[in-house]
């Protein structure tokens, strides 16, 4: 979901700022170089989104944010 959320601001971003499709493609790899770098949110992160640290066993712990959604956490 967090991907999916920045992949769609990246495009929107690109998208009112006029760029072409290379500024698009350039967006896209942006957005995914940083999720590929960074796939587990931090307790800070997690507390700051307004989601619970939650443990599960014998999988450690995981983000439950407002939307329903969960992301692991580091």
């Amino acid at each position: 979901m967090r991907m999916r959320r920045m992949l769609g601001l990246a495009l929107a971003a690109a998208t009112l700022s006029g760029t072409g499709a290379v500024g698009a493609i350039g967006a896209i790899g942006a957005v995914s170089a940083q999720a590929a770098t960074s796939p587990n949110m931090t307790r800070q992160e997690c507390t700051d989104a307004g989601g619970q640290v939650q443990a599960r066993p014998y999988d450690g712990y995981y983000c439950a944010l407002p939307d329903g959604s969960t992301q692991p956490v580091t």
